[in-house]
């Protein structure tokens, strides 16, 4: 009886514990179940960031874009095991909540990406993060950006969160595991320094793609390392970066030899000195593309007056933007120094004390009088700060106009334009004035009594539509603006330079012209085009169909204004379009737009992008 009874109640502590045991067993694959739920979702979620960037389908052709230019998918999950590692060092439902975070986190990450990507074709980094400063007046622009598809980033967060309440004794009996997480860290690091070898550093470099190095167009980057992997190798190249760069003997000889090698030393034309001692208005308008001009909307000119202004003006059809994620701030900078901007990060954040040979020191030493002048507060763009680095001595920002009438991102271009004239008219002569127009910024807001137009249906909510109205208006302005000075009897005396920043419509919201329909050609042609012309009311027009960009602008101008151009020729990377050989252009991902005359030619000019980016991280023309 009492055998019978120990036999029974051992059964009973046998099905006890193998009933515990296979619960525990449960609950541990459980575990393992969100822990693998939550790197897939990372996974796929990378992987359709990836595809949208690189303009694939990312419903259908993703997966194959990424399976043939990733090195491999072991890349992928060696960046996302070793920030889940640290799971391992949490206990209980501390590291349930540890992975759900990772997995949010991951997707704001991604969203944030996407978002910067449709804005300046590249991705956050702590460069960009660092200009907060400047998102109270981005607001609308990055709202003007979010797309439906964005929803496909966060569609797993409310399964996970769900299975999560569903199984309040998940983890509950997790113990820290310093093994594992060791572990996880290890064999990660050793993968990805394999891959590094491989791919950047043996026999297959240049096969197929570079790993660990910043291409020139960033989707390269991150589709290779992962999204996880592109902000972790860039937060390594920012702490690498944060000290100035210092120069080895053999950047010195390469900034040296490509500046001589540059050299075109071409006899002079009839442009040469042509406006010499004359003052000087440079005008960079605010996303002015080059398919607005000399285009109609059912019979409406969209630019009437810079039309106007064609007819005594040399105009160059051919010029191409040149910005990289500064946009409005690397226009101005390429602008005035004729230097490319830096690769990582806007060049006025990043490096704003630096020196450089630019405009207003050219025209300071032959005695003009120079000022700046901006619309929006001195510290968008890190605009005061740099401009005083650059030669400014004279700037003036909002706080010198009365706030009397502001629309889209400030003041508008009819305040800041009439506010402005008394300036210009009380300058000293000959003087250099620069300045930047605002109001045509994206989302193209503007009030409806400003709107001359009448625009088709087809346009309504669209912001091509929305581009212009307001590209009508800021021409408006530019038109009463400059009839003002003449008025003032400053014009016989004044050379105009106008020229776009950056592209608008085709840069921010080029996805959506292909929906408006019917169509008309001349909305899909414009290609990184941006109007470059040098007016003078007494000047017959020409049009010069060099190609050019940003950086030419001070070479350019310089040579009309006859300024020698051994004073420059050292220090800037563009070159005279008034007096030239070559006939192309590079943009900012190394694209090159026309024909070099040999290979050796285009790899020279691609270069340079480079080369300036050495320039600027060694502040090299304030140690020469």
């Amino acid at each position: 009886m009492e055998l019978q009874t120990r036999t029974a109640d051992g059964n009973k502590f046998s099905a006890f514990f193998s009933q515990l045991k296979q619960k525990l067993k449960a609950r541990q694959m459980a575990e393992h179940y969100v822990l693998l739920y939550a790197v897939l979702s990372v996974l796929i979620k990378s992987v359709i960031v990836v595809g949208i960037v690189n303009q694939t389908n990312f419903l259908i052709h993703s997966w194959i874009q990424v399976a043939y230019v990733v090195p491999t998918y072991s890349v992928y999950f060696s960046f996302m095991f070793i920030f889940l590692s640290f799971a391992f060092l949490l206990r209980e439902r501390k590291r349930l909540w540890y992975i759900v975070a990772f997995d949010i986190a991951c997707s704001l990450m991604l969203l944030f990406d996407l978002w910067y990507f449709r804005a300046f074709g590249t991705f956050i980094s702590i460069h960009i993060v660092k200009q907060y400063v400047n998102l109270p007046n981005l607001s609308g622009s990055i709202l003007s950006i979010i797309s439906r598809e964005d929803i496909a980033l966060f569609i797993d967060l409310p399964f996970l969160v769900y299975w999560v309440m569903k199984r309040p004794n998940l983890y509950l009996q997790a113990k820290r595991a310093v093994p594992v997480c060791l572990a996880l860290i290890a064999v990660s690091s050793v993968y990805l320094s394999y891959a590094h070898y491989v791919y950047d550093l043996s026999d297959e470099r240049g096969k197929r793609q570079y790993l660990f190095e910043m291409c020139w167009a960033p989707t390269q980057t991150i589709t290779d390392l992962s999204p996880l992997g592109y902000h972790l190798f860039e937060a390594y190249n920012y702490l690498t970066e944060c000290q100035q760069l210092v120069l080895s003997d053999a950047d010195r000889q390469e900034i040296e030899g490509w500046y001589t090698q540059k050299q075109e030393n071409l006899p002079g034309n009839l442009y040469k000195g042509m406006f010499k001692g004359k003052n000087l208005i440079v005008i960079q308008v605010e996303s002015l593309e080059t398919f607005y001009l000399k285009n109609e909307l059912d019979g409406q000119e969209l630019t009437p007056n810079l039309n106007r202004l064609l007819k005594h003006s040399i105009f160059f059809p051919e010029f191409f933007e040149q910005v990289n994620v500064g946009t409005t701030s690397d226009a101005e900078f390429m602008a005035n120094t004729s230097v490319y901007p830096v690769r990582m990060g806007a060049t006025y954040f990043r490096y704003p004390d630096n020196t450089y040979n630019s405009l207003p020191k050219l025209f300071d030493r032959r005695g003009y009088s120079v000022m700046a002048a901006h619309p929006d507060n001195r510290g968008y763009w890190n605009w005061m700060h740099a401009m005083h680095s650059i030669g400014y001595d004279n700037c003036i920002d909002s706080n010198y106009f009365v706030a009397d009438e502001i629309i889209g991102l400030g003041l508008s271009d009819a305040s800041f334009l009439r506010q402005l004239e008394p300036f210009i008219k009380e300058q000293q002569q000959p003087f250099f004035t620069f300045l930047i127009t605002l109001t045509n910024h994206g989302p193209f807001e503007l009030p409806d009594k400003y709107k001359v137009l009448s625009v088709d249906k087809k346009f309504a909510g669209t912001k091509m539509g929305a581009s212009f109205h307001t590209v009508r208006y800021t021409d408006e302005q530019i038109g009463k603006f400059l009839d003002k000075l003449d008025a003032d009897g400053l014009l016989d005396n004044t050379v105009v330079v106008i020229y776009g920043d950056h592209n608008g419509v085709h840069k921010f919201y080029s996805e959506e012209i292909p929906t408006i329909k019917p169509a008309d050609d001349w909305w899909f042609s414009n290609n990184h085009r941006v109007p470059f012309l040098i007016y003078q009311k007494n000047m017959a027009g020409e049009e010069v169909w060099t190609r050019g960009g940003h950086i030419d602008i001070l070479p350019t101008i310089a040579y009309i204004m006859g300024i020698d151009e051994a004073e420059y020729a050292r220090t800037a990377m563009g070159r005279n379009l008034l007096n030239t050989n070559k006939d192309f252009a590079v943009l900012v991902d190394g694209q090159v737009v026309g024909e070099a005359g040999s290979p050796a030619e285009k790899d020279h000019a691609v270069r340079g992008l480079e080369v300036a980016d050495k320039i600027i991280r060694s502040s090299y023309f304030g140690k020469r």
